[in-house]
């Protein structure tokens, strides 16, 4: 019967195709009764098999029938494949196929069919299957689209039978890899590739990454539309663990550098679906969160707006919720703060700042593309930037950005974060509720500074979205609830904030009004200062035109709706002033404070709506007659101004603000105001003003008006003691006391009122000068007398309120410690113009004093000059205090206003005549010398002289400072250089070059300093004019440092001129000189001026000291200013040794990338990345050497404490640089640079052996003055930094051991041992023995054991991933685990060695 079969004639394609359609079994119990066809058993009919399928595959439409009959043909297969002709004719089938696909089309009916085929792979032979493989990797240039790459299926299952199969097969699969990798990819088979590359678990790193190398340079070539795929099927990939942080790297760089140059709508639909897969990826898979994370840990270069769309879409992950936050702030953090530094730091240079800036700009701009995208499919997002928004403005105070907002176009971090949440609540109207949500609570949780910035995001979400923000009103309602339980100043700042939704909204302004009513009603005093302040803004919010207001409001948004429209009213009628006018009269009965507030906010009122001013001096005229009786005798209440409470004394009424609001109004009122104005005011309430009412308003302005000239008049004739004599009462001594201060300081601030009226008028007055310039002399003179009744007479008291006359040095310490008490409790009531006026009457004064002074002493006759002297000294005194105060408090006034205009002005031209009378005050100048007499007052005056010199220079260093935060350098000096210039003729030709510059700013500046600075530094250095000296030398740092390089060198030159010509004992102005010599010098001048100075040094406090005729060669540094100089050259390295702090963590961080693969193009980084290291290097090294010449001399007390701490630090960076050059497990390790050898070296030969020396004899200085006051404590301390010096010492010479066996080089040649390694504290019962030991140790072993001490060192078996900053067993540990070698060396105190080093690193953490 088989016979018979087999003889038959083969089945054609089609009874094939019927015939397996019938044999199909139809479920699994029916497989068993199936009979394979006897046609299939034959060898004879494969070749009649193949022919069909060859047949089929040349018809037209060869798709379908190929498939049909393939699958056919494989079914019946199916039933019996283990049989060998059954497996013969799979094989054959296999080939052929293999061979026709490319001639056949690529669709879903090849896809169906070699999916069939990988059913039965199992059953192909190897060597069959060998081939087919070899076939189809053979050639790739015909796939072009991924279905040309469909057999590329069969590849997983082939691999892995040849692996399982054979004992070499993997070397034959890795070949096949190999090739495949060395090919050419189109696009379509790079998509296969990453479609099938989850199956190729066998993959090593190496391979691994030359296939993700080849998927991302082929990436770029990809459609758009099937990006997401790519990216999905790589993070399938990398959660099988396969090179996690390789695929996450070049996602990220893809996506944020290649494609991310492309701004198109598409690209950004790309990107949202594909940071929707990374957020899925990362919910399966946490471990890829964690590669996220650390990516832009680990290098900032990463950063890009995809990265920072990823952590924010990472952030919707719980777990990764609060590390993405702060990854991301640190990241923000790091890049201002780096660019901050080396901005300020001098040795960088400029092309690694520009590194720096391009590094915080493209920061800023990829947090602000991410959230300007945050609409394209990513509002998952939305939270993410929201919660790192209000981050952002709560890091505010973490770096000061201030300076760096507003230059090279950098916005700072608290304009970054208004920013974000202005975008995200303009784009997105679901994020509207939760971002108001998020400022109420934070106004009210955070503390005052904190809130502040979140408050300024409401101003600018009220002024920029004013519709949308009328929804919110009810939850600001719900935040100007909690008005009265906030901090003052932020509660003022709340209701100014709602000012521009207040305008329009009536019900927001009577809810504002009844908050604001309560407050006034309660106790504390800065609740009710806020509330008048509020007030105030209310009232003169109405002033403002609000036809502007709502133009503006109705073209801000077209998000409005008809109902929102309407909500708006036009217009609020009425007059709030008037409305309000009962609640401020109820503040005038309240505390001083709240009374000022309001007298300064009715002098805002009338500055913003002159016509006003009649209805203000109405308001005011009940009350300050309560203070003023008119009749025979003017009487001016200023004791009832006085009161006293428990025996404490309080000022109840302010009566010079008083008396200065009602001078300011007076003179707005005179000047041009116009019936214009009164009559708008009437037609604006409603109705016309009436004779009556303007008769009315008339008669309030005269009787301030003749009010005021009375009090003018009745304080240039009344007797002072009996206006304050009238506070006599029944109270003790003491309260009478300070009544009286108090009355005093009251009365002189009444004075300045006038001063200022009077000064006015001065500027004004076209005639009759001389009677007003008497005038203000008579004033200033019942000034000074109140001055010194209060500071001299009644000195019982005199340290329970602040002096009235303060001498110049009172005045600069408190500037200069901070202290705001100079402008708080006494404030100046003098405007820029009035003080001007004063400076040019000091001036005139000065000069006809000159005059006559000289003519007088030509008569010899004195007795005409005395009373001039001192009247000119007096005003002297007067406008520098007045010039001080007014500078210092212009600065902390804040923003532009027209207030600040009105009484600030334009204060630059207050520096001309400073400069001026400096130059007039100057010792040596024709003035001073004029006045050089053998009287009996010489003295004295040259006293107060230099007291006014003193005071004026700190007025110029003051000027300059604020004109520095506000960028106005350049207009004051163009004001000061107009001044005449001090004759030098040694300075004639920098003058000239100076005159060449082409820079405006830079000319005004070089021209400022060579006609003025150098002259008077010069000159007062001769006179030992120490305090001069030092405001010198800071006005010429702070200049010098906003100069270029070059001409900073030039002043750098100048300055080491001066210090080596220039014998002065005087240790301040030796310590100033030799800062600005080092400071004005460019790096590596500046330390090798230091170490010159150093070497200096050496002759005094070094060990050679005994002779004291020894002369410098910098006359500066002599026996008189030796401790100075070295107190001021351990500064300077200390600031060296921080920037070397920030430089060793860049370099950490900078190892860190270079071991890793960083998908980045880095053309150029390498080399600049090399030139930073060796610049590093250059400026340790001369740290070294100024470190060396410091250990040579014999430094007391807090110096040599000093001296241990900073080695300390600088051990531990050089530890850290040593550690950096050994190379990681599995690593090339590179030779270490030349520079670094010849850096080692230094450091062990002039540093290391003779610091031994100094810690030994520090000891030892201890030991012998043990017994000495305060040496116990001294020793104390010592005992802390000793040890933690010693433990960084080790750490340092560990690496290089360890570097040493790396690089078989022995990099601790020139290193000895040193007993001072057994540190301890010396019992003087033992100090002989203590002493025997190092003396037989150091001479026996140092040169005979060298050699084997560092080959046992350096055979030392230490981990080589332990970190210097770990645990203290850890270091413990591995210090401890020195060879025999170096053990032997020390065997003589091995148990005082094992407690110590337990001790060092308990207290090294303890100082760090």
């Amino acid at each position: 019967m088989a016979t018979t079969e087999s003889a038959a004639p083969p089945l054609n394609d089609v009874d094939i195709v019927h015939l397996a359609q019938r044999k199909q079994p139809s479920n699994s119990h029916q497989q068993s009764n199936v009979s394979l066809p006897p046609f299939l058993l034959s060898p004879h009919c494969h070749k009649d098999l193949l022919s069909y399928l060859h047949s089929r595959a040349a018809s037209p439409s060869p798709s379908s029938v190929v498939c049909e009959y393939v699958i056919s043909l494989l079914s019946l297969i199916s039933l019996s494949p283990g049989t060998p002709t059954v497996c013969s004719l799979l094989s054959s089938l296999l080939s052929s196929y293999t061979q026709l696909f490319p001639s056949l089309p690529h669709d879903s009916n090849s896809l169906r069919t070699i999916k069939n085929f990988n059913t039965l792979l199992i059953h192909v032979p190897l060597e069959d299957l060998k081939l087919v493989i070899d076939l189809v990797a053979s050639d790739l240039s015909g796939v072009v689209s991924v279905d040309d790459a469909q057999l590329f299926d069969l590849l997983p299952q082939c691999f892995e039978l040849f692996r399982n199969a054979e004992e070499k097969g993997g070397d034959y699969v890795n070949s096949v890899v190999d090739k495949i990798l060395d090919s050419k990819w189109s696009k379509g088979f790079l998509l296969k590739m990453v479609s099938i590359a989850k199956e190729f678990s066998f993959l090593d790193k190496t391979r691994g990454n030359e296939f993700l190398e080849k998927v991302f340079v082929g990436i770029k070539t990809v459609d758009l539309m099937d990006l997401p795929s790519l990216v999905y099927q790589l993070l399938v990939l990398a959660s099988k663990g396969f090179n996690k942080r390789e695929i996450i790297e070049g996602i990220v760089y893809f996506f944020g550098s290649e494609l991310g140059s492309k701004m198109a709508s598409t690209v950004r639909q790309v990107e949202g679906t594909v940071l929707l897969h990374v957020n899925f990826a990362v919910k399966q898979d946490p471990s890829l969160g964690k590669e996220v994370m650390g990516l832009v840990k680990s290098d900032l270069r990463a950063f890009n707006h995809f990265t920072v769309a990823v952590l924010l879409s990472v952030s919707r992950v719980r777990r990764f919720s609060e590390s993405s936050m702060a990854i991301l702030k640190t990241a923000l953090l790091t890049a201002y703060r780096d660019y901050k530094f080396t901005k300020e730091c001098k040795w960088i240079p400029d092309d690694i700042k520009g590194e720096y800036l391009k590094s915080v700009k493209v920061v800023e701009k990829s947090v602000l593309r991410a959230v300007n995208e945050s609409n394209y499919g990513r509002e998952h997002m939305v939270p993410g930037i929201l919660q790192f928004g209000f981050i952002l403005l709560e890091s505010v105070g973490e770096v000061n950005c201030k300076e760096l907002g507003n230059s090279n176009g950098l916005l700072g971090i608290e304009e970054l974060g208004i920013q974000m949440l202005k975008t995200l609540f303009e784009v997105h109207d679901m994020a509207r509720n939760e971002i108001m949500e998020q400022v109420k609570f934070r106004i009210l949780s955070l503390k005052p500074e904190l809130s502040r910035p979140i408050l300024r995001l409401l101003c600018y979400l009220i002024q920029c979205y004013p519709y949308p923000m009328m929804e919110h009103i009810p939850r600001l309602k719900e935040l100007l609830d909690y008005f009265t339980f906030m901090d003052g100043k932020i509660a003022s700042y709340l209701v100014s904030a709602l000012l521009p939704l207040i305008r329009f909204s009536r019900d927001l302004r009577d809810y504002a009004i009844l908050v604001v009513r309560k407050a006034v009603f309660r106790r504390e005093e800065a609740v009710r200062v806020a509330a008048t302040n509020s007030i105030i803004e209310l009232i003169l919010a109405e002033k403002q035109p609000k036809g502007d207001g709502l133009f503006f409001l109705q073209d801000s948004s077209s998000q409005a709706s008809c109902s929102q429209q309407a909500d708006i009213p036009c217009s609020m009628g009425g007059d709030l002033f008037q409305e309000l006018s009962a609640l401020l009269q109820r503040c005038l009965y309240q505390q001083a404070k709240v009374k000022q507030v309001v007298y300064q906010g009715l002098v805002k009122l009338v500055l913003a709506d002159p016509a006003i001013g009649g209805l203000v001096f109405d308001f005011l005229l009940p009350h300050f007659l309560q203070f003023f009786k008119e009749g025979p005798d003017v009487q001016l209440g200023v004791s009832s101004c006085i009161k006293s409470e428990n025996g404490k004394v309080l000022i109840q009424e302010p009566l010079d603000c008083l008396l200065s609001c009602i001078s300011w109004i007076l003179l707005l009122q005179t000047h041009g105001k116009t019936d214009k104005l009164l009559d708008s005011i009437g037609a604006c309430f409603g109705f016309s003003l009436s004779q009556e009412n303007e008769d009315g308003r008339n008669m309030s302005t005269e009787v301030f008006s003749g009010a005021f000239l009375k009090i003018r008049k009745f304080l240039r004739n009344a007797n002072l003691e009996d206006i304050l004599g009238q506070t006599h009462d029944a109270s003790s001594a003491a309260v009478h006391e300070e009544k009286w201060k108090c009355s005093a300081l009251i009365l002189s601030g009444v004075i300045e009122v006038v001063l200022n009226t009077v000064a006015m008028d001065l500027e004004k007055a076209a005639d009759q000068k001389v009677e007003l310039e008497k005038e203000i002399m008579q004033f200033v003179d019942r000034h000074d007398s109140l001055a010194k009744e209060a500071s001299t007479s009644r000195q019982s008291n005199a340290g329970k309120r602040p002096n009235l006359r303060a001498t110049a040095k009172d005045a600069t310490d408190d500037i200069d410690s901070g202290n705001p008490k100079l402008i708080q409790e006494h404030t100046f009531f003098l405007a820029t113009s009035s003080i001007h006026q004063l400076l040019l009457m000091a001036l005139k004064l000065y000069s006809s004093e000159s005059s006559d002074i000289k003519a007088t002493s030509q008569n010899h006759s004195q007795s005409s000059s005395s009373k001039t002297s001192k009247s000119c000294f007096k005003i002297i005194s007067f406008a520098l205090n007045a010039s001080l105060h007014h500078v210092k408090s212009s600065a902390a006034v804040g923003n532009e206003g027209p207030m600040k205009k009105l009484i600030y002005g334009e204060i630059n031209m207050l520096g001309p005549p400073l400069l001026r009378l400096t130059l007039l005050l100057k010792p040596g100048s024709n003035v001073a010398t004029s006045q050089r007499k053998k009287e009996s007052k010489a003295k004295k005056d040259a006293e107060e002289r230099k007291e006014h010199l003193l005071l004026a220079l700190f007025c110029l260093k003051e000027m300059i400072t604020v004109s520095l935060c506000g960028s106005c350098l350049t207009h004051l000096l163009e004001n000061l250089l107009s001044v005449p210039e001090l004759e030098n003729a040694d300075l004639h030709d920098e003058c000239d070059q100076a005159s060449e510059i082409d820079d405006q700013d830079i000319k005004n500046k070089e021209l400022f300093i060579q006609k003025y600075l150098k002259p008077l530094l010069t000159d007062l250095m001769k006179l030992s004019a120490f305090r001069t000296v030092e405001i010198l030398c800071d006005i010429l740092l702070m200049i010098g440092h906003k100069l270029p390089c070059k001409w900073r060198n030039s002043h750098g030159a100048w300055a080491i001129r001066m210090c080596k010509t220039n014998n002065t004992t005087n240790s301040s102005i030796a310590k100033s000189m030799v800062r600005l010599a080092t400071s004005l010098s460019s790096p590596p001048t500046d330390l090798l001026v230091a170490q010159e100075m150093l070497k200096e040094l050496l002759k005094f406090i070094g060990p050679n000291n005994s002779d004291l005729s020894q002369v410098s060669e910098y006359l500066v540094v002599n026996q008189s200013t030796t401790i100075a100089i070295a107190s001021c050259l351990l500064q300077i390295t200390d600031n060296v040794i921080i920037d070397v702090d920030w430089s060793t963590k860049k370099l950490k961080a900078a190892s860190q990338v270079a071991q890793k693969t960083i998908h980045h193009d880095q053309n150029g980084e390498h080399n600049l990345g090399f030139t930073f290291e060796e610049i590093v290097y250059s400026r340790i090294k001369a740290v070294v050497e100024v470190l060396s010449s410091f250990v040579l001399m014999s430094l007391k007390d807090n110096q040599a404490e000093h001296f241990l701490r900073l080695t300390a630090r600088f051990y531990k960076n050089l530890a850290l640089i040593s550690k950096l050059k050994i190379a990681p497990k599995g690593q090339k390790q590179l030779l270490p640079s030349l520079q670094f050898q010849k850096l080692v070296e230094l450091t062990c030969k002039e540093l290391t052996v003779p610091l031994y020396n100094f810690v030994a004899e520090m000891q030892q200085a201890q030991q012998e003055n043990a017994n000495s006051k305060g040496m116990i404590n001294k020793i104390k301390r010592e005992n802390k930094c000793i040890p933690e010096l010693i433990f960084q010492i080790e750490d340092y010479e560990k690496h290089l051991i360890r570097l040493s066996k790396a690089t078989k080089m022995n990099l601790l040649k020139h290193a000895k041992r040193s007993t001072c390694r057994d540190f301890k504290i010396l019992d003087p019962t033992t100090a002989v023995v203590g002493q025997a030991v190092p003396n037989n140790v150091g001479n026996d072993n140092d040169n005979e054991n060298e050699n084997e001490n560092e080959n046992g060192r350096c055979s030392d078996s230490e981990d080589g991933n332990n970190d210097g900053n770990g645990s203290d067993k850890e270091l413990s540990h591995e210090v401890e685990s020195e060879s025999d070698a170096v053990e032997d060396d020390r065997a003589s105190v091995p148990t005082v060695k094992g407690v110590k080093r337990s001790r060092i690193v308990h207290d090294s953490d303890d100082d760090s």
